[in-house]
């Protein structure tokens, strides 16, 4: 992760009109960091390949900001910042073609919510639409899915407010800043999400919910899901520019079929005309993305060692206790260190003390020790 003086620099320029994920990132390979692509001068800049426009909008842009400042408002306002250096930079995001470089972040994101399906759908949801809705994401997230949205009226409220009835997680991804919730009768359910989720956006905190922003947050919608179920949606709309976002992106597409002589229906009859499988029950989803076994396949994950250290200690153990003094020689690092780590590996299930300061492995490859625990 990089340090806060130079996570400033990347706010910077997500603050800066004109320079998206490609730009910047071939900023970042000229200049080797934000911090030096942010001072550099207007010569060195044309010379990494920022062309006209975007050089006059960061020229211009530049001596107005006070990035400090920007950091510590974001904080107080309680909104975490996520960058492609992150570790916590959602996973499936981060594959895809230019990922945003910044990501502002109210609630938590956990590891379970790797396994997320996202819901779109039209704004003028009709009854059987929400039922439908309702129905499908009660029994995925009762299944440990993460259900994702836009937070939009119609379909998109109902999913989220559908999750969270259901005892389960869920994820917006706003259009707007996260201090400008939209629309405004969705406050209240902004608020549930953030303690069973996170609102989550690429716009500065206080940027307006302007129509441009829209395809851009949709992209973020199937970016971060392994698929996308399109519940409603017209022959033009949004959900269908979230639904061709994830073609493009390798993600798996779901429509809900519907009345052929409904408007609502229409996209999602058409998608499923041209090869989208038909969701007609939360199953159908389940057993084509393999998660029938989210919560299986969430306890794999977390008892993964997270760094290299972790790794070091996991081959260094066995069946057979053995002391941290013993380890901190064998892995060439402080006791301290190695003391650190093993907590660590033991709220994971990786590890277990015996007596003393001794540890043993609890799994091997392609099992368990039958040591109990």
């Amino acid at each position: 992760m990089r340090d806060v003086s130079d996570r400033q620099y990347w706010v910077g320029f997500n603050l800066v009109r004109g320079i998206g994920p490609a730009k910047f990132r071939a900023l970042l390979d000229f200049f080797g960091s934000a911090q030096a692509a942010w001072q550099a001068n207007q010569e060195a800049l044309r010379q990494a390949g920022l062309d006209r426009r975007a050089l006059k909008s960061l020229l211009q842009t530049r001596p107005k900001l006070d990035l400090p400042a920007e950091l510590a408002q974001v904080a107080a306002a309680g909104i975490q910042i996520q960058t492609w250096d992150d570790k916590a930079y959602p996973r499936y995001l981060k594959e895809i073609a230019d990922p945003p470089p910044v990501l502002y972040l109210k609630g938590d994101l956990q590891t379970r919510d790797q396994w997320a399906v996202a819901v779109v759908g039209t704004r003028r949801a009709t009854a059987y639409g929400k039922q439908v809705t309702r129905q499908l994401v009660s029994d995925l997230a009762r299944s440990g899915v993460t259900i994702v949205s836009g937070l939009a009226r119609g379909i998109d409220g109902v999913a989220h407010q559908a999750a969270l009835d259901a005892g389960g997680r869920t994820i917006a991804i706003l259009g707007s800043g996260i201090s400008q919730v939209y629309p405004p009768e969705h406050r209240r359910l902004a608020e549930q999400i953030i303690a069973n989720g996170a609102l989550l956006s690429d716009f500065a905190p206080d940027t307006p919910p302007e129509a441009g922003n829209f395809p851009r947050r949709n992209r973020i919608i199937s970016g971060i899901s392994l698929a996308v179920l399109v519940v409603e949606a017209g022959v033009k709309s949004g959900a269908l520019i979230t639904a061709n976002y994830a073609l493009e992106q390798g993600r798996e597409v779901f429509a809900v079929p519907g009345n052929i002589n409904a408007h609502a229906s229409m996209g999602t009859n058409r998608l499923i005309r041209d090869g989208a499988p038909p969701a007609l029950n939360a199953n159908d989803i389940l057993d084509a993305l393999n998660m029938t076994m989210v919560d299986e396949q969430v306890a794999t994950q977390l008892a993964l060692p997270a760094t290299h250290e972790e790794a070091q200690l996991l081959q260094l153990l066995s069946a057979h206790p053995c002391h941290v003094d013993e380890l901190s020689r064998s892995a060439a690092l402080p006791v301290a260190q190695v003391t650190s780590a093993l907590t660590m590996m033991e709220l994971k299930g990786l590890v277990r003390q015996t007596e003393g300061m001794s540890y043993v492995r609890v799994r091997e490859p392609g099992g368990e020790y039958g040591i109990g625990g």
